[in-house]
């Protein structure tokens, strides 16, 4: 049963880790201040792509409850990190929305009966301690309005995974995958066109590669396993996984593009892991067994892209 479980959470860990290696991407092979094109790119061809391949569509509820979690686990979360993207440094970002993993243990309490322990409460605070350690600068400058949209992306995040969590749906994973990546580009799309306008007219191969490693691995693949990952876990614990991928992010500018990493920065990634093993190690604590145990119809968990906007130095060490 340990075994079993241990091989899901490192499974469902790989979706982070993946989404870690977006911001080397984006510095390397995208196009300059296109974030939100980034964002449409990503997850509408996944999403048309699973659904080809799938030939299901929703029916009856699953239509609105689709358009909610596309919503909620892309549209509105890649919508609100754009605006913290353009008024915060990515560090400030990445560590507002390390918050998450405590914003879905309220809703879990509420939405699914979960107990919140104090285990959980300790491991949340220590992850946002680490990540700050990890990515936060002594000069970073503050904004209200940054600062809320970063929360506001953390918190629709969190309400995807637990959603997920509490709506099943008898379709294939990879369907409900497909109509909420679908749902959510095609929401992103006007917002897309009014803020950064029509795509560049020319593309280059390195930036149509790295947009297409973004829709196949980091949407396609990465959220299958996120979701299969929701599927098996209790929500807090699947939203612990996400503090990764300021981890990869800040180990790939380490190791690729050989930027420096400082004792602090190193003391930050282990007291992530740590919070991780203290998050995944303890026994869920859910009143509503069936809550618990029930599939999902998918989830959020998209690597912040509130770091696009950053300085190429910062941009690869958020989340």
């Amino acid at each position: 049963m340990l075994r079993n479980r241990l091989a899901i959470v490192l499974i469902t860990a790989l979706a982070p880790a993946i989404w870690g290696s977006t911001y080397l991407v984006t510095t390397e092979l995208l196009p300059p201040d296109r974030p939100l094109l980034a964002g449409v790119l990503r997850a509408l061809p996944a999403g048309l792509l699973l659904l080809a391949l799938t030939r299901k569509l929703p029916k009856g509820s699953w239509w609105w409850r689709s358009l909610v979690l596309g919503a909620l686990n892309i549209g509105a979360f890649f919508a609100l990190l754009f605006v913290a993207a353009y008024r915060l440094p990515g560090g400030v970002a990445a560590t507002v929305g390390a918050v998450q993993p405590l914003i879905a243990a309220g809703l879990s309490a509420v939405l699914l009966g979960d107990r919140i322990s104090l285990r959980t409460l300790l491991s949340g605070i220590a992850g946002v301690a680490g990540v700050s350690l990890l990515v936060l600068r002594a000069d970073a400058r503050l904004d209200a309005l940054g600062i809320a949209a970063a929360l506001g992306g953390a918190v629709v995040m969190a309400t995807g995974v637990v959603l997920s969590k509490r709506w099943t749906s008898p379709a294939p994973l990879l369907a409900v995958t497909g109509w909420q990546l679908t749902a959510g580009g095609l929401l992103l799309l006007p917002v897309t066109l009014f803020v950064e306008g029509p795509p560049p007219s020319h593309l280059t191969g390195a930036n149509l590669l790295g947009y297409g490693y973004l829709s196949l691995i980091g949407a396609a693949v990465a959220y299958a396993l996120w979701f299969r990952g929701i599927r098996a876990l209790p929500p807090t614990s699947v939203t612990f996984l996400g503090l990764l991928s300021p981890v990869v992010a800040t180990a790939l500018g380490w190791l690729v593009l050989g930027q420096d990493l400082s004792p602090v920065q190193a003391l930050g990634a282990l007291i992530v892991l740590g919070s991780l093993v203290a998050a995944q190690t303890q026994r869920s604590g859910t009143a509503s067994k069936a809550a618990a145990e029930a599939p999902p119809a998918g989830a959020a968990g998209a690597p912040p892209e509130a770091v696009d906007r950053a300085p190429a130095r910062t941009r690869h060490r958020t989340a």
